[in-house]
């Protein structure tokens, strides 16, 4: 069906990324695409094929289908489809059939490859790959909204003086802000109480906007920790409001620059190092949540900011091991703290649990089994005081099952692969991300590689992992859209850890398996995989930026919350997330269904 250039360009002003093209650009734009009508069944291009261009949806229904032709995507009017080959070879790397009767509107790659070379909106827009984040963890770079504290204490101008002096002291605080229906109208400090109230002799009964600072020095969410720091010196204050259209959304205090400057992992290791108790500890790792933002906001890549917290969680286990040893003494026998989940691949976020277990010498015997159970309850207790809290599924050293010599462990892993029923593929998995913490490593070693060897040799064993990791699947709905949760607490939210990053951790887990790789940690064994000849160079570089990008979604959505004063927690609702944000966080779940297809059947290696 013909379309006019007035009607194609009232179009395109309504589509990312042309919506963001200068008006000149736009209009050059137009005389090139062409319309194509497709009836309901007629196949627009076959995998493998050469592009022709872009494909942009004007009416109708696309089903998109990866190399075993199983379903990806169902695509609607304004969604765009076949860029994948079009910015690695040309080649169609997926198969496109019109659904419904459909108008296609074809970019011909000429004129997109010029389009992502000459204009920045379409070159990120397009491009997949993850970029470097650039590194700003400095107050020179780091916005105010970052710094500032947000559960502020106010109170109202007619109130008095004593009521303001006992708020701070509870709260221990040296200042609040005095607001009208959130409107700041001022701040008082302690200064203010000690030199106005104090010295002056005014009655407790004072109004507190008879000494208040009015209309004080603000600054907006979008300033920076340097204009924070300039303004506390030029104006002699220690205390600077944020305030946006009027409104008061938070506060930033010479502690907080302090604090800002002051928390790194090195920092909160240290203090574990030397603390004397779990609870001492425990005051350690509640500035976790803070060092997470420093870290995200500071532009750190998802695998070190994971690994930086996982440091501190694996001082923790081995401080608890050497306090433990202090109370009960030597231990027998040589024994190994291990770790599982999160923290045995090194990717603990801001929620976490515990999951650990205990191998001892086989020359434990029967009267040596009371000291490690003693010294089990107090590090997993100690843990659990930490904030890592007991793991629900009892998977800790504290159980029985759990803390066993090493030739039981052997029998353990023989009868997993051996005989691979639902709870032995549950327990490998979970045993397939040990990673020694404290103890007697060469207790280990070996269980490790003979474990691998005997697993990857069992094709049945393979196969019922291989089926393991398809449980968890990514949140894809039809029409491009999520598949959100139905009901409940997180009612059309995204759960970001079960169907966005285990998906990922479950393949790597099995591309391990089968290449006998060693590696725990996920991108680690995603890129062992790719050396190793088990995942192809481009499936692997494909999984490895859709993992990067829900990684980091991940943890920028949980460094929100800790800044809005929430728990953080795992369930991102996709209507918080813009329209370029959201196209490429569903591409990344496609890139991970079309790997999950790709071993599904048989094909570890995706071309």
């Amino acid at each position: 069906m013909p379309i006019s250039s007035e009607d194609l360009r009232r179009f395109l002003t309504a589509v990312h990324p042309y919506d963001a093209l200068e008006a000149e650009t736009l209009d050059a734009l137009v005389p090139h695409f062409v319309a194509r009508a497709f009836a309901a069944g007629d196949m627009i291009y076959d995998l493998g094929s050469p592009l022709e261009g872009l494909h942009l949806i004007h009416t109708g229904e696309v089903e998109v289908c990866d190399e075993n032709d199983v379903p990806v995507s169902l695509l609607g009017p304004r969604n765009s489809f076949g860029e994948r080959g079009l910015t690695r070879d040309g080649v169609a790397a997926t198969s496109a059939r019109a659904m419904a009767d459909t108008v296609i509107l074809l970019l011909p790659k000429a004129q997109f490859y010029d389009l992502i070379k000459t204009q920045d909106a379409a070159a990120k827009f397009f491009d997949r790959s993850r970029k470097p984040r650039e590194k700003t963890n400095d107050l020179a770079s780091t916005r105010v909204e970052t710094l500032m504290a947000q559960n502020i204490l106010t109170i109202a101008p007619g109130d008095s003086v004593q009521a303001a002096a006992r708020m701070m002291r509870d709260a221990r605080i040296s200042s609040l802000c005095v607001t009208e229906a959130a409107e700041l109208r001022g701040i008082i400090t302690i200064r203010d109480l000690s030199g106005r109230v104090v010295g002056d002799g005014l009655p407790l009964s004072t109004p507190v906007a008879r000494i208040m600072t009015a209309n004080p020095f603000t600054l907006p969410p979008s300033a920076i920790g340097s204009d924070v720091l300039h303004a506390m010196m030029e104006h002699r204050i220690g205390h600077v409001p944020v305030t946006e259209n009027g409104i008061l959304v938070g506060i930033v205090t010479q502690t907080d620059l302090t604090r800002f400057q002051a928390v790194s992992s090195a920092e909160l290791v240290s203090e574990i190092a030397h603390a004397n108790d779990a609870e001492a500890m425990a005051r350690v790792t509640a500035r976790i949540p803070k060092l997470l933002v420093q870290l995200v906001a500071g532009g750190s890549r998802h695998e070190v900011v994971t690994r930086l917290i996982t440091d501190i969680a694996d001082t923790c286990t081995r401080r608890l091991l050497a306090l433990a040893e202090a109370q009960f003494g030597a231990p027998p026998v040589p024994y190994l703290w291990l770790a599982c989940g999160s923290q045995g691949r090194q990717e603990q976020t801001g929620v976490s649990d515990q999951d650990n277990c205990l191998m001892l010498s086989d020359d434990v015997t029967p009267g040596d089994m009371p000291y490690f159970r003693k010294l089990a309850k107090f590090v997993c207790d100690g843990l659990n005081t930490c904030g890592y809290v007991y793991c629900p599924g009892d998977m800790m050293a504290t159980a029985d099952r759990w803390c066993q010599p090493v030739r039981v462990w052997r029998d353990y892993f023989d009868r997993w692969i051996n005989k691979p029923d639902p709870e032995a593929q549950m327990l490998a998995s979970v045993m397939f991300d040990l990673r020694p913490i404290g103890g007697a490593v060469g207790l280990f070693e070996d269980l490790q590689e003979t474990t691998l060897k005997a697993a990857s040799k069992n094709s049945i064993f393979v196969a019922h992992m291989v089926g393991n990791s398809l449980k968890h699947t990514p949140p894809l709905g039809l029409l491009r859209g999520f598949a959100t949760i139905k009901s409940g607490e997180h009612k059309n939210q995204l759960d970001l850890k079960h169907n966005g990053v285990v998906p990922v951790v479950d393949l790597g887990r099995v591309y391990a398996l089968q290449g006998r790789l060693t590696e725990v940690n996920t991108r680690a064994r995603l890129e062992a995989a790719i050396t190793a000849g088990v995942l192809s160079t481009t499936g692997g570089r494909d999984l490895l930026d859709a993992y990067d990008l829900i990684a980091e979604a991940r943890l920028e959505h949980q460094a929100t919350q800790i800044k809005a004063g929430k728990a953080p927690d795992n369930y991102l609702a996709p209507a918080d997330l813009s329209d370029f944000d959201r196209s490429h966080l569903r591409d990344a779940f496609v890139v991970v269904k079309t790997l999950q297809s790709s071993i599904g059947h048989g094909r570890g290696m995706l071309g």
